[in-house]
């Protein structure tokens, strides 16, 4: 091989080192940005969800601390009223029914807000008193098992009831199911939550298309900033739905 062709050959493998080198920047640099805006987005949906728990916990503590108080107020000032006919006595019991009405109704909302059972029990404590009132309103039978012997971290706990929460209220009014079956477990540092309807079943992807997955898609937010993953159904079977989350636990507290 004479000194030209030594040369010629010298610059082909020094263009495709210089190539290759240009080619493994861009590849490092397409990974590192794609990892970055991940940790953006998962820092933007966690700031997301941490700004609607704030506001959801002012709220209820509003509605606890400030208007039950003075809806009680104005039932006592009411029944002490002079009611000097038998129509005026009527109205002003009628008007101590429908005030106490309004205070139940305002506690309850206050605690799907804040659901202090949850700050003091735990998880399978508040689950299982947001079944026991869901079930007071409705025709839905709901089976909730659980195997679940442990505390778990504050975030963690709130973000499962929050599911459990959207999952119940969309059963009740979408599929159409008069049974719903929630399992709760937790086995080597993984927490399981699988919930199973008889109801008509949904199209996922028909759902987001129309922008009435907001709820479903809350689901797969809060499952994110967890790290853990979610399986629910891409199709209308007609069979129910099922959905299956599992989210790492290990070294939460006890």
């Amino acid at each position: 091989m004479d000194t030209e062709e030594k040369e010629f050959y010298n610059a082909v493998l020094i263009a495709a080192a210089i190539i290759g080198f240009i080619m493994l920047y861009f590849i490092v640099s397409m990974i590192m940005q794609h990892r970055k805006s991940r940790r953006l987005s998962k820092d933007r949906i966690l700031a997301e969800i941490k700004t609607l728990e704030n506001e959801r916990r002012r709220i209820a503590s509003d509605l606890h601390d400030e208007i039950g108080p003075l809806l009680s107020t104005v039932k006592f000032q009411i029944a002490h009223l002079d009611g000097g006919t038998d129509e005026m006595q009527h109205l002003i019991r009628s008007s101590g029914k429908h005030i106490d009405t309004i205070i139940q109704r305002m506690r309850e909302i206050s605690t799907d807000l804040m659901p202090y059972m949850l700050e003091r029990k735990g998880l399978v404590w508040a689950i299982q008193d947001f079944i026991n009132r869901i079930q007071q309103n409705g025709a839905l039978k709901i089976v909730f098992k659980h195997h679940l012997n442990k505390r778990l971290t504050a975030d963690i706990e709130l973000n499962v009831y929050r599911i459990v929460q959207e999952i119940l209220h969309n059963t009740i009014k979408h599929a159409k199911a008069n049974l719903l079956t929630i399992v709760l477990e937790e086995n080597d540092g993984v927490l399981r939550l699988q919930t199973t309807d008889n109801g008509i079943g949904f199209d996922f992807q028909e759902v987001v298309r129309q922008n009435s997955g907001l709820g479903l898609l809350n689901l797969q937010s809060r499952i994110e900033v967890m790290k853990g993953t979610v399986r629910m159904p891409l199709l209308n079977n007609g069979k129910g739905v099922t959905y299956t989350f599992e989210i790492p636990v290990k070294g939460d507290k006890k």
